[in-house]
């Protein structure tokens, strides 16, 4: 997965989904070299709202497995 033409890992991901509203949200994208919007980290943050997630892939995510997200 990209984000302004730069690849994110698996990792970065899982971080992402624990992060509740869009600063913490932009704090770990500068953190881990990533410079996103107000409007980037809203919109993502509200499509993850609407995801549901069952138990064997909130292991994943726990696990840093995010394959599901990427499709893989």
């Amino acid at each position: 997965m990209k984000v302004n033409g730069q690849e994110i890992s698996k990792e970065v991901l899982a971080k992402a989904l624990l992060c509740d509203t869009p600063e913490e949200l932009m704090a770990l994208a500068k953190k881990e070299g990533f410079e996103i919007t107000t409007e980037q980290a809203e919109a993502y943050l509200a499509e993850m709202e609407d995801i549901d997630l069952d138990s064997a892939q909130l292991k994943q995510v726990a696990g840093g497995g995010a394959e599901w997200i990427l499709g893989l």
